[in-house]
């Protein structure tokens, strides 16, 4: 499968919406008011099957794959979109107010104008192989039984495509590695995987919970929600505002949640720049010493993925600083000459230290057309996605499951239709201001 176009529309609802459509070699820009997201998903459909755009016929659409962020703790993979499907997606709104509502809002415009098979992939799927220890907070049972306050865990598309892609690079079925995957960019979050399952995750009922992000605090003491109510008057809404909106390297930094931005500061001498970056690291850190004693010590792989895990060269040897005997090293050379993904550990280094350049997107849409039969596993993602020699077999989404040497399917006649609509509601669905499609910037989570 290959990139057909890619874009997005940003600042949908005000006077200067802008819609960037890149195909062919060309970018276009179009500006003007577009009231919500039903006239935006109308603009990028009419782009999209445009005289020599990318789709030649609005038949050629097989397949709808949208990005849901909160699938609670009942689906466990994709699922095809049916009432009873819609309706659990409904149902976890309490459990993502911000995401859940609008991710409803891009199926059901899709549905209008796309009567084709619609797909949900979960960001919380991949880590429903928690074990309770692991899932369940220290609270009243009562809450988890009757009310689902459990742990669930994010950024799920972008593990299952990179621990697969790792699996590759191995030549081993993913079922018998062990690995700490760090997904890290304006939210973040790290996965404990033990014999290819997930064991442990950093985020928890919402993407708040766990490490430091550009504009989220992540971990803090509860007792803090409390001061802020009593003793400055501060209303829940506000006090999530400031937790989400307001705090991480943003808060901490006083000046950007862009860690770019916080590098170059520091650099320049902000002490609250660097007291921004040291602590990032040192979240990253904490939860790496835990995760390795939830292993036992026994990692095939530690990978840094996303925004940050794959361009801040720095940060990678500043969070493996002075591990080696815990059997994890980086080679600075390696590190500081790679280009794109692959291995940056030293030969001395007892566990593999990867950079996998993830992408979303095409994990969605491979997700989605294998689930509606219009691929079959293997076909979709190619060669290994980073530079490490390439097995024969041709990487899969199940990992487990390699195909034979030489063994074709053939692609269905309108896969490139199908998988443009696919890639098209990821982040439509997920941000309340922005709507992207075919593999546009990561969605922020």
């Amino acid at each position: 499968m290959e990139e057909v176009c890619a874009g997005l529309v940003d600042k949908i609802g005000m006077q200067d919406t802008v819609i960037k459509h890149e195909y062919n070699g060309k970018t276009q820009k179009i500006s003007g008011p577009l009231a919500d997201h039903g006239a935006a998903l109308e603009k990028v459909a009419a782009l999209l099957m445009a005289s020599g755009g990318p789709v030649k016929d609005k038949s050629d659409i097989k397949v709808v794959g949208h990005r849901v962020v909160h699938g609670g703790a009942k689906f466990s993979k994709p699922a095809i979109i049916d009432a009873e499907t819609e309706a659990e997606i409904e149902r976890c709104v309490p459990l993502a107010p911000l995401h859940n509502p609008a991710n409803l809002l891009g199926i059901r415009m899709a549905k209008k104008l796309f009567p084709v098979k619609q797909v949900a992939v979960f960001d919380t799927a991949f880590h429903t192989t928690m074990p309770p220890e692991s899932f369940r907070y220290a609270i009243p049972k009562e809450l988890y039984e009757k009310h689902n306050v459990r742990r669930y865990g994010f950024h799920g598309t972008s593990y299952k495509y990179v621990s697969g892609a790792v699996a590759q690079a191995f030549g081993r079925p993913l079922q018998q590695l062990n690995m700490i995957i760090c997904h890290l960019g304006n939210g973040c979050s790290m996965a404990c995987l033990e014999g290819g399952k997930v064991v442990d995750t950093t985020m928890g009922l919402t993407p708040l919970e766990g490490l430091m992000m550009g504009t989220r605090s992540g971990d803090l003491d509860a007792g803090i929600c409390t001061f802020l109510n009593d003793q400055l008057g501060m209303t829940p809404k506000e006090i999530d505002n400031l937790l989400n909106k307001k705090s991480g390297l943003l808060g901490v930094s006083g000046k950007s949640s862009d860690m770019r931005d916080v590098i170059t500061a520091a650099k320049s001498g902000d002490a609250d720049c660097a007291l921004a970056r040291n602590l990032y690291v040192e979240r990253v850190r904490k939860y790496l010493g835990a995760f390795l004693v939830k292993l036992g010590g026994n990692l095939d792989a530690l990978v840094f993925t996303a925004g940050v895990g794959e361009n801040d060269r720095e940060f990678r040897e500043l969070v493996t600083a002075n591990l080696d005997r815990f059997g994890i090293d980086v080679d600075a050379e390696k590190n500081r000459s790679l280009k794109g993904g692959g291995e940056i550990q030293s030969d001395s280094s007892r566990s593999k230290v990867l950079v996998v350049n993830t992408q979303e997107e095409l994990s969605l849409a491979c997700q989605s057309l294998e689930l509606c039969g219009l691929i079959q596993p293997g076909t979709g993602l190619g060669d290994s996605p980073f530079k490490l020699a390439a097995p024969r077999n041709p990487f899969s989404l199940d990992a487990a499951s390699p195909r034979s040497d030489g063994d074709k399917v053939p692609l269905f006649s309108k896969v490139l239709g199908a998988s443009v609509c696919a890639l098209l509601l990821w982040r439509l669905a997920t941000a309340s201001r922005e709507c992207s499609f075919l593999n546009s910037a990561r969605a922020v989570f």
